[in-house]
């Protein structure tokens, strides 16, 4: 198995802390190491231990959803044990004084209640279920756990401090109906299906309001026919607040709810108060969601914005294919909106256009099995073919003057498009890739979509066609590859208009062990060519955030604009031992170069537009927070730019990875 924590001695500073501590007068003795494989009470796990990953002790053994057969553990066992005496030292000292323990417990993970892995996925992992196919589900048993202390790995896990032990106590886990009712694909009675159960793990996992999940597979003792399924859920912190003051003509409150009294839904409101704007002063948006409604796995959304810029009603009931088994899926969406364009022409004047209009989008999908892999392997069945249909409409109500020759892009449209698709799908876990230690579910495969249609536009109706590939896989000890090719445009009088080129290949690493921690490397590369696009369609360098998490330089410029773009970007991440209240360090350092055009300049005889930097990164992976990051960065050769080092302390999003599954039918987006 894989160390998520440490597993060799801490950096020299980190040493030089340590034993600070230990010198200002605590008395190293040792202590007997805590027992953590007390069974658990009250509980219909009671005879079960489900704090470890090893097999529950029944005469056949229960499947654990977190075994893998073909996992390569990375561990010295030595160091190991060096480094357990060390703790246990630290930390029997450290506990007999309340100032000293509350430090221990800021700054250390407990490494005796942690499963630690470190690794990465060697192999395509077997699927532990297929030992107990065609076996009926008999009951479900379904555990949640405490937001802190506790994991999926580990449920006899305690909280560290008392902020841990009290958030715990306030958040309302995710009600159990709820869980049974509308996140989990299998029933009381059924036939097991091993790959219905692996999808649901992953499904869980991918939802906003789970930390982490594991589902266990128990025989019956005395049947060879029943077994029992236990499904182990934990949660995230669910409350946000968010807001800012800066003065009482110049505040902003709100919160995001992503787990409203536990039923899953989510709920964001946000108020704001400027006194000195002229043209609005107070600003308020909200948004409500359902996901996963009951057992049809429809999502309900309305939002509502009145902003200074952007006034919008909007609502929309969908269902994506959640796992390769799901049948149909589908879309239907209408908002009003009203928007306050920031439109930069050719000859960089700055224009607001006031633009309103009426927007519907629907579509429906279906897949069908297909069985090219006959062997018994993961692959059967997991290949399908993907019909879609979609109808989307703009009518506009305000907007500048269309012509022939300028704001095309406000033109009324009805476009229908109809696509067909293949797409192969199945996940690997790995960990310590976008996250900071939860379990990651890697998409590997491909998708291969071709999608046809007519757009009966305002300036006359044209025909659109576009095709898109991707595929990703691991490579054996050299870290995973993604890749993804799209084009397509519109075609009308026999000219090509609106047209696109983008390439994209992305990047990372086998997880490395340093002395430090563990270390990834990340390697992002996007190239995109707008083939007579319209006079005010352009693309941009410009963007904020750094490394993976920025798909520009890092710095806004209204110079960084063109039709051509070829964006390059490397991160090194370390994933250090360091855990502050709760939050996970990592170290950051990243470089960002950019290559960007009009047609009257070759895209390689523009300037190299530069960015560079390191930071760090905190992240508790059972809060609903993004990552926390502080960055330092140098960006020489901007244009505007008069202070080339900038620092900024800012949000990170959790990245998501790319899949292979096919949707909607859509236009090949300009960006």
């Amino acid at each position: 198995m894989y160390q998520l924590y440490p597993n060799e001695c801490q950096s020299r500073f980190h040493q030089f802390l340590v034993w600070l501590i230990v010198l200002c007068g605590c008395n190293l003795s040792v202590f007997a190491q805590v027992d953590t494989t007390r069974q658990i009470r009250k509980d219909p796990l009671e005879n079960v231990q489900v704090d470890t990953l090893r097999h529950i002790g029944i005469d056949v053994g229960p499947t654990d959803s977190l075994t893998a057969a073909h996992l390569t553990a990375q561990t010295d066992s030595i160091l190991m044990r060096r480094d357990s005496v060390f703790y246990s030292r630290l930390k029997t000292s450290m506990y007999k004084h309340r100032l000293t323990r509350q430090l221990y417990d800021a700054v250390f993970r407990d490494v005796y209640n942690s499963r630690i892995q470190t690794g990465e996925v060697s192999q395509i992992e077997v699927n532990p279920f297929k030992i107990f196919e065609g076996r009926i589900i008999g009951d479900i048993y379904i555990r949640r756990l405490g937001v802190f202390g506790q994991t999926v790995y580990d449920t006899l896990r305690k909280a560290n401090n008392w902020v841990e032990r009290v958030g715990s106590t306030v958040h309302t886990n995710t009600r159990e109906h709820v869980i049974r009712n509308s996140y989990l694909l299998f029933r009381q009675g059924d036939a097991l299906n091993p790959v219905v159960l692996r999808d649901n793990e992953r499904l869980l996992r991918t939802t906003s309001i789970f930390h982490d999940a594991r589902i266990l597979v128990v025989p019956r003792p005395g049947s060879r026919q029943f077994v029992d399924v236990y499904v182990i859920t934990q949660d995230v912190w669910s409350l946000l607040p968010n807001g800012g003051f800066g003065g009482f003509t110049n505040f902003s409150v709100g919160f995001d709810q992503v787990n409203f009294r536990g039923l899953g839904h989510q709920l964001f409101a946000q108020f704001a108060y400027s006194g000195t704007d002229p043209r609005q002063k107070a600003e308020y948006q909200t948004r409500y969601k359902v996901p996963f409604i009951g057992k049809t796995f429809l999502t309900a959304e309305a939002d509502l914005y009145y902003l200074r810029d952007l006034k919008q009603v909007a609502v929309k009931l969908y269902r994506p294919f959640l796992t390769p088994d799901t049948k149909y899926a589908g879309s239907i969406e209408l908002n009003h909106t009203q928007v306050n364009n920031r439109l930069i022409t050719r000859n960089d004047s700055v224009l607001l256009v006031p633009v309103s209009y009426n927007y519907s989008d629907i579509w429906i999908g279906r897949s069908f099995r297909l069985f090219y892999k006959q062997r018994d392997t993961e692959e059967k069945g997991r290949s399908r073919l993907v019909v879609a249909l979609r109808n989307t409409n703009y009518e506009y109500f305000k907007r500048p003057d269309v012509t022939a020759d300028t704001n095309q892009i406000y033109q009324d449209s009805r476009t229908t498009l109809f696509s067909v698709g293949f797409s192969r799908r199945k996940y690997t876990r790995d960990v310590l890739i976008y996250g900071f230690g939860r379990t990651e579910d890697v998409p590997i495969g491909e998708s291969i979509a071709a999608t046809v249609g007519f757009d009966n536009a305002e300036l006359g109706q044209r025909m659109y066609a576009g095709m898109n590939f991707s595929q990703g896989k691991y490579m054996r000890h050299l870290g995973y590859l993604y890749g993804l090719v799209n084009i397509g445009g519109y075609v009308r009088n026999h000219k090509v208009e609106q047209a696109v080129l983008s390439l994209e290949s992305n990047y990372f690493s086998p997880l490395m062990k340093t002395r430090w921690g563990n270390m990834r490397h990340f390697f992002n590369t996007r190239y995109t060519v707008g083939i007579d696009r319209f006079d005010n369609e352009y693309i941009s360098l410009s963007s904020t955030g750094s490394g993976v998490n920025t798909d520009g330089i890092g710095l806004n410029s209204d110079a960084l604009r063109g039709t051509n773009r070829w964006f390059i970007n490397y991160e090194n991440v370390l994933f250090s031992r360091l855990s502050l209240i709760g939050f996970r360090v990592a170290f950051v350092t990243f470089a960002n170069l950019g290559l960007i055009s009009f047609p009257d300049r070759t895209l390689l005889k523009g300037p190299l537009y530069q960015g560079y930097g390191i930071g760090f990164r905190l992240r508790n992976e059972n809060l609903t927070f993004t990552s926390f990051q502080i960055r330092l960065a140098y960006y020489p050769n901007i244009p505007g730019n008069t202070i080339p080092f900038r620092t900024a302390f800012e949000g990170v999003p959790t990245l998501q990875f790319r899949d292979f599954d096919l949707s909607a039918p859509q236009i090949i987006p300009y960006r």
